[in-house]
């Protein structure tokens, strides 16, 4: 197997002002004095994106955008391109989260458009899949996900421009997480997927408390981490885990 590194990354979603966002990225600056064993990556909102980086100047964690459009420029108001994101510093962007996905109607071809829009600038893609509960009380949780990075990732993928995120929709934010063994299972499926030696995160509802276990598995190679990402002593737990 493949010396793949882990990646702890911070998805802070729609949460922060600057004041508060400010200090949350002094206090991950200030964290990553410790010698981690892993990658660090935020990702926060767009109006704080240069505030963060500005704060985490140095630091060793990585700066990431939560989502980019498909095109460079354009008339497309309210909308952010992934050459925007790397001219404030990012070296990475989520695409595909299933708040995108199941909120706001995204398909797999959307979310293949982005992930090339992030090659293009330059930028890692983070593509997220995952079933939702249904589905996997159907038993279709390895066919939906398959389908997910078969219709999202472009041709041309590589492990050095690609990160893949499991994430089952039950699983985020409501404290739920599935079996480790399900985990394993779902991580072995999407590995068979992608090129050789891409990293794949599992995010869904990573806190302190699950964190070691987690990311203890062989096939796990890093966390997405929502709700705990926002408290620098709770990110740092999780980061402390890394295998």
């Amino acid at each position: 197997m493949p010396d793949r590194k882990q990646l702890v990354a911070g998805n802070w979603k729609m949460n922060g002002r600057r004041g508060d966002g400010l200090a949350l990225a002094r206090g991950m600056a200030e964290m990553a004095r410790a010698k981690h064993r892993c990658e660090l990556l935020v990702c926060p909102p767009f109006t704080l994106i240069a505030t963060v980086g500005e704060a985490l100047s140095g630091s060793g964690v990585a700066l990431g955008g939560q989502d980019c459009h498909p095109a460079a420029t354009g008339a497309f108001t309210g909308c952010v391109s992934a050459e925007m994101l790397a001219d404030l510093g990012c070296s990475h962007v989520i695409v595909g989260h299933s708040e995108r996905r199941h909120t706001c109607g995204e398909t797999n071809a959307d979310v293949r458009a982005k992930t090339e829009a992030a090659w293009r600038a330059g930028l890692v893609a983070i593509v997220c899949v995952g079933e939702t509960r249904a589905e996997r009380e159907a038993g279709r949780a390895l066919e939906v996900v398959a389908g997910q990075v078969a219709g999202s990732i472009p041709d041309g993928a590589t492990a050095e421009r690609l990160v893949a995120a499991y994430e089952p929709v039950w699983a985020i934010g409501t404290g739920l997480t599935p079996t480790i063994g399900d985990i394993g299972e779902m991580h072995r499926a999407i590995r068979r997927l992608i090129p050789e030696g891409t990293r794949i995160l599992y995010g869904g509802s990573v806190n302190p408390k699950n964190a070691g276990e987690i990311l203890a598995l062989a096939e796990v190679d890093g966390a997405l981490v929502g709700g705990a990402s926002l408290k620098a002593e709770d990110f740092a737990a999780i980061a402390a885990a890394a295998r």
